[in-house]
């Protein structure tokens, strides 16, 4: 989503007359945009920001601007930290980067921004096979966790028309994928429900494969499992995040869904889309996570056995409800659990992936193997990721074309093969 946001203030700022540069010694602004959901991501930014304290010396016109979620989360606080900080703009008014070179443009803009969904944004795309769509702003949900409810607001969808019309361009550019961004994309609400956008969405020409993310547990519906299973171009993949194997830490994260509750969403996934790949979050060293609490979580990671997952352990967020949670854990237990729930995962994805062997997968190409320029890279249906070796008769294979390939070797997170020829 970050990501997405930082195409968007680069498309503002081209129509604006800036022109992107990979150089801070060459360039009139810099901007940051920035995460906050962990603590090390915020540490990065501020020991980032600090290196340009100098030349911010040596070049006084130089502009500097903080965007993103620190951005809304810290406000005024940056300023004070950092003063040589010109901008501190929030996730809601990245629209304002274009006011920048006004006189009476208020140095912070973090204020919550109602009318977010029905705005309209130029978007600078790096990629040129797959795009990022928001289709909705904000959660409602307040895990006791995440901050993501204090910097991005409430829940805002945007309506129908304004996504499909954006797709159809995309389509008519020449992009085959897209990727329908929220933070919980389930409990879309604007004209449609979200199996009906899917379902619109699957019927635009030149458009090759539909995904999503993120799926919060508690909204997975039936009537979402039959549109992917339905639906010819929603690929058989979707991002759940568990989070824990103990119904009781999940109480806890006020994540509102019971473990068994979780099983009976992936049992109804299997059951109706046969082969499915379902990947997860899981966080370590929760608040008040007992050594029997841990133990649940790695049952769980043997039982559903999930094709990959993103774990990391507890961070602290200023502002939620955890951060002020009695049983804090010591950071070298929760690494200690995190060290081992990733080798789990690692030996299970590792078997996920050597089932594929021998077998026949359709890849939409991305580009060029970045380990290997004389080779393909691209991704399953399933989004593992392929690096593909050209058949010597085949004809050349370019960005953007969906081809059948023989898996010839699974590596731990990357599966290899073989073009077959037509």
């Amino acid at each position: 989503m970050n990501v997405h946001d930082s195409e968007k203030i680069a498309g503002i700022l081209k129509s604006e007359g800036y022109i992107e540069t990979d150089c801070p010694q060459d360039a009139d602004l810099v901007i940051f945009n920035t995460c906050s959901i962990r603590q090390k991501a915020e540490q990065k930014f501020f020991s980032e920001l600090g290196r340009l304290k100098m030349l911010k010396k040596r070049k006084p016109g130089l502009r500097i601007a903080v965007a993103g979620c620190i951005a809304q989360q810290q406000g005024k606080k940056i300023l004070k930290r950092v003063p040589y900080v010109d901008y501190v703009i929030g996730p809601q008014n990245i629209h304002m980067v274009r006011d920048l070179n006004k006189a009476n443009f208020a140095k912070i803009a973090v204020e919550d921004n109602l009318l977010i969904a029905d705005t309209e944004l130029p978007v600078e795309r790096k990629d040129q096979v797959r795009a990022w769509i928001n289709i909705m702003y904000g959660c409602n949900n307040f895990c006791s966790y995440c901050i993501v409810p204090f910097t991005r607001g409430r829940e805002q969808s945007r309506p129908s028309h304004s996504i499909l019309n954006e797709i159809k361009e995309l389509a008519h550019k020449g992009y085959r994928e897209v990727t329908l961004l929220g933070q919980n994309v389930n409990s879309y609400a604007s004209d449609k429900s979200f199996p009906e956008l899917l379902k619109e969405v699957d019927k635009i020409e030149g458009i090759r494969r539909i995904r999503f993310v993120t799926s919060h547990p508690k909204d997975l519906s039936d009537e979402l499992i039959i549109a992917i299973r339905d639906l010819e171009k929603v690929c058989e993949h979707i991002h759940l995040p568990l989070q824990s194997g103990s119904t009781r830490v999940l109480s806890l994260m006020n994540r509102k869904y019971t473990f068994d509750e979780y099983l009976k969403r992936v049992d109804a996934l299997r059951r109706n889309v046969p082969g499915i790949a379902i990947t997860s979050d899981i966080i370590a060293g929760f608040p008040e996570e007992s050594v029997y609490d841990y133990g649940l979580t790695v049952k769980a990671l043997h039982e559903i056995e999930f094709d990959g997952i993103f774990a990391f352990h507890y961070s602290k967020r200023e502002g939620t409800k955890a951060a002020a949670m009695r049983g804090q854990i010591a950071d070298s237990e929760k690494l200690s659990r995190l060290n081992e729930i990733i080798e789990i995962q690692n030996e299970i994805t590792e078997g996920k992936n050597q089932s594929l062997n021998n077998s026949v997968q359709e890849i939409l190409i991305d580009g060029p193997d970045e380990k290997n320029p004389l080779k393909m890279s691209g991704r399953t249906r399933g989004n593992k990721i392929v690096s593909v070796t050209l058949n010597a008769m085949h004809q050349p294979i370019k960005p953007g074309d969906v081809i059948n390939v023989l898996i010839i070797k699974a590596n731990r997170h990357s599966l290899e093969g073989e073009v077959i020829p037509e």
